[in-house]
């Protein structure tokens, strides 16, 4: 989406910037009355922020309720995810921990649940996720249940099938056929995993992660080593 998103109070003068606020509203007297004072510049990303403060609580009440505390978890990780973007004011935002374990903790939360029963070990796995997700944590992929990990393979899949989306999106106006490249064969691996509904090794899915990452920081910081690190990865991953 391209917008005008420094904008100024059509009633009161008061200049602000959507891109940091999300909002379209004036922030000193709440017109909805403005105009933008920039260039239309493409921004998908969102203001949101992650909150688990509910979801921890129902957890460390007296009585703790960890189905409570999972349908909690799965209600603010989709406010959080709904509609978000990695492209900030025209620059390509990196894919960070939060972005990937939001989702991978609505996924692990809904099947907590909705099961008619959960083991310690998916208990312990969904409270490590839950309690540093909004920090960019996530536990690493040896820690993950065996009936967990289609669960993390459909997270990272959603993560990175939008990230990939910004990223292209990014070189329409930023050309580069070499990230264009390693993006589409990406786009591959990514639809194998959705074929399979997630069921891949957490290894294999944070391979797929490193690559995203390395493409973003190669064209953030026209770093080539990066650019190379991503075509090792696939090379790797056959």
């Amino acid at each position: 989406m391209r917008i005008r998103g420094e904008r100024e109070c059509k009633d009161c003068g008061t200049r602000w910037s959507y891109y940091e606020t999300g909002s379209v509203d004036c922030p000193n007297c709440g017109s909805l009355r403005s105009v933008g004072r920039d260039e239309r510049t493409e921004h998908t990303a969102t203001a949101a922020t992650l909150d688990l403060t509910e979801a921890r609580s129902l957890l460390g009440a007296e009585a703790a309720d960890t189905r409570a505390a999972a349908e909690r978890a799965a209600e603010a990780c989709h406010e959080f995810v709904r509609g978000q973007g990695f492209i900030r004011a025209g620059s390509l935002a990196p894919l960070d921990g939060t972005a990937v374990g939001a989702r991978e903790l609505r996924q692990v939360a809904t099947e907590l649940a909705r099961g008619l029963r959960t083991d310690d070990e998916e208990e312990r796995y969904f409270i490590d996720l839950l309690g540093g997700v909004d920090e960019g944590e996530r536990p690493p992929p040896e820690t993950v249940p065996d009936s967990l990990r289609a669960a993390r393979g459909r997270a990272v899949a959603s993560a990175l099938d939008v990230y990939r989306r910004d990223a292209t999106a990014y070189l329409d106006a930023h050309p580069d056929n070499e990230a264009r490249a390693v993006l589409d064969t990406l786009e591959d691996h990514v639809r194998r995993v959705e074929a399979l509904d997630g069921d891949v090794s957490p290894a294999h899915a944070e391979r797929l992660l490193g690559v995203a990452r390395d493409v973003g920081t190669y064209l953030r910081e026209d770093d080539e080593n990066a650019l190379a690190a991503a075509r090792d990865r696939l090379d790797r991953i056959g």
